[in-house]
């Protein structure tokens, strides 16, 4: 059960200390207050954990202090959409929204090479009125002998480069705690020219030591990738584990399935359960159209397929996109063959903008919609 506060209730009122004082007396029931920031203040939360099914919502709704209860119906209690639950979804990061209800992209490169190229993908990002960016200093390769990324040695003249072009947000994987001391001392040291969302891939999905590490600080937020080989529900509470901890500024990543299906796909792509996520919880949806198509195919009609799963999960609703671009993928160092080159940069947004078209549509058409 969560318990919602009234806004004027904070944690050194005598109300709140009362309220504390009683749930303190509920046999078999202990619980975790949270601060959720609001558009114009900060509210708190409790999540009351254990046998709560003992509990009527009208008698925590009446305590002091508490302006409504809900009744929590899955395990990922802190984002999820429950019933009754009307909170927002969504938060804001350096100036920039990520929410259900918009859309960022987010293009650059999957390795950061040299600083030449990091400019020139920055530049026309710049020149394409874009302000997110992807890019990896830090790389899991399955090979111990494969580029593992430049780490922190880059992240001083990366986040430089990204002040002097505008970008307010980059995507970048961390695949140890360090890694976090690393990005936050590289953006003190340059005076913070740009943010950083903390992004845990893939095959880090349920490393839980990593996901309570980075889920206990709150300053940078996080994208997190569905795991490849693991159930959805999995995910989701791989998802909670960050929340648990404090940090509930949380994107979801779809990036496709490991399994033969998908083939010739790198991996099955699995942007259909963008709306499912949606409504299950309350975390904006990503979509990683490289690493589910993984090259640069193209069909009869001369759209490559990144083109069609992209468009795919932005008609579904899909709120960031997390693409591969390179100046010369024929010299990058990891996932060259899928990257798009920076010509196709325009193309690429204009399609994105088609799609989101779409999709407003069909939501102004189901508004429109008699219910049955």
């Amino acid at each position: 059960m969560i318990l919602i506060l009234e806004a004027n209730v904070d944690e050194q009122s005598p109300i709140f200390q009362q309220l504390l004082t009683h749930l303190r007396g509920l046999s078999g029931i202990h619980f975790r207050v949270h601060q959720e920031q609001g558009a114009e203040q900060v509210l708190s939360e409790i999540y009351l954990i254990g046998d709560t099914k003992q509990l009527r919502i009208e008698d925590m709704e009446a305590l002091p202090g508490v302006g409504r209860a809900i009744r929590v119906s899955r395990e990922y209690r802190m984002l999820g959409r429950h019933n009754d639950d009307q909170r927002g979804n969504g938060f804001e990061y350096n100036g920039v929204r990520f929410g259900q209800d918009n859309l960022n992209v987010f293009a650059g490169l999957c390795a950061v090479d040299t600083p030449e190229h990091v400019e020139q993908m920055l530049r026309a990002l710049q020149e394409n009125g874009q302000v997110c960016t992807r890019m990896g200093a830090y790389k899991p390769r399955t090979s111990p002998y494969a580029f593992q990324g430049h780490g922190k040695a880059c992240l001083p003249w990366v986040f430089d480069l990204a002040g002097k072009y505008g970008m307010r947000v980059i995507a970048m994987e961390i695949l140890h705690e360090s890694h976090m001391d690393e990005i936050r001392e590289a953006l003190e040291r340059t005076g913070h020219p740009t943010g950083v969302m903390l992004q845990i891939g893939t095959r880090n999905t349920q490393n839980f030591e990593l996901l309570k590490a980075v889920g206990r600080q709150q300053e940078l937020p996080v994208l997190l990738k569905r795991g490849f080989g693991i159930t959805l529900e999995e995910s989701l509470n791989a998802a909670e584990y960050l929340a648990s901890e404090g940090n509930t500024k949380v994107v979801f990543g779809l990036r496709g399935m490991k399994t033969n299906l998908g083939d010739p796909h790198r991996n099955f792509v699995d942007f259909a359960q963008v709306p499912v996520v949606k409504r299950l919880t309350r975390m904006p949806v990503c979509i990683d159209p490289s690493h589910s198509v993984g090259s640069r195919d193209a069909g009869p009609d001369g759209i490559m397929d990144v083109f069609h799963v992209t468009a795919q999960g932005v008609v579904a609703g899909a709120n960031m996109i997390l693409v591969d671009f390179h100046p010369d993928p024929a010299t990058a160092l990891v996932d060259g063959p899928q990257a798009l080159l920076l010509k196709e940069l325009p193309w690429f947004l204009e399609d994105v903008r088609l799609a989101r078209e779409t999709y407003e549509e069909r939501k102004l058409l189901a508004t429109a919609q008699t219910p049955i």
